[in-house]
């Protein structure tokens, strides 16, 4: 698209000046390392997390695919439960009529407030973890799935019905193209509140992963391990966001033309 050029070479001018701005900060002294650690430091963290020398000898390899597991596992659950459940409430008065006051008390909740009743209902193994992050999720990507499944418009839908289609085709191939755009937005706003929401599953007993990490460094005032954790789980969230775009641009080609 015109126009992304530019922008791409902006945004990498922005990350190099907040690189630039975090390296002379703690090389001045502005702030001392117990508030923001060198990029050195962070490095070293870095290294010393991939060859298992901090959190009991685990390497930072075994926190990934735990943490990578919770949340792209809750994720998928979401995604194939959320969109469905989205698209009904879309097209059926009944059903948003019935679901719309169950998911907009629970997505204003901070995961933390819900935590405690998720562990009492289902233990502090991993189907506690995953349920977490799989509620964080689950109500932007629904939310998303309704709002696109209600810009269909009425030509359409009243054209597709003159061609013959059936109930169950108009939703296939009239509503669901017209609200795969917000669909992928829910998508990349889900993910976000997947890996936000990690730290506060990892809370429950857990033993690896890049939030336990994280809530382990802080306790150590390890700010160098704690920072090279938000800035990991930043990275990897950044990634897929742009495959999410990616797909964006291969499934709805037309959208902002």
């Amino acid at each position: 698209m015109p126009g992304e050029g530019p922008t791409a070479r902006l945004s990498f001018l922005a990350v190099l000046s907040i690189g630039g701005l975090w390296w002379i900060s703690t090389h001045l002294q502005w702030l001392p390392p117990l508030f923001l650690p060198t990029p050195e430091a962070v490095w070293n963290a870095f290294l010393d997390a991939v060859h298992g020398r901090i959190q009991g000898g685990r390497p930072l390899s075994e926190h990934l695919a735990w943490s990578a597991l919770r949340v792209f596992g809750a994720f998928a659950l979401a995604a194939m439960t959320a969109v469905p459940v989205g698209i009904l409430m879309g097209v059926s008065r009944i059903a948003r009529g019935i679901l719309d006051p169950v998911l907009e008390f629970y997505r204003p909740l901070p995961p933390l407030a819900y935590l405690p009743l998720v562990v009492i209902w289902f233990g502090i193994d991993e189907a506690a973890k995953i349920i977490v992050i799989y509620l964080a999720c689950f109500a932007p990507i629904a939310m998303a799935a309704r709002a696109g499944a209600r810009s269909a418009t009425t030509e359409q839908i009243h054209a597709a019905y003159s061609l013959g289609g059936s109930y169950l085709q108009v939703v296939r191939h009239v509503i669901l193209p017209a609200a795969l755009p917000e669909i992928l937005t829910g998508l990349r706003i889900a993910v976000g509140f997947g890996w936000t929401t990690l730290v506060a599953a990892e809370m429950v007993a857990a033993t690896a992963g890049l939030g336990q990490m994280v809530l382990n460094g802080s306790s150590f005032l390890r700010t160098d391990v704690v920072v090279m954790g938000i800035v990991l789980i930043g990275v990897i969230a950044w990634c897929f966001d742009l495959g999410i775009r990616a797909l964006e641009k291969r499934l709805v080609p037309w959208r902002g033309r």
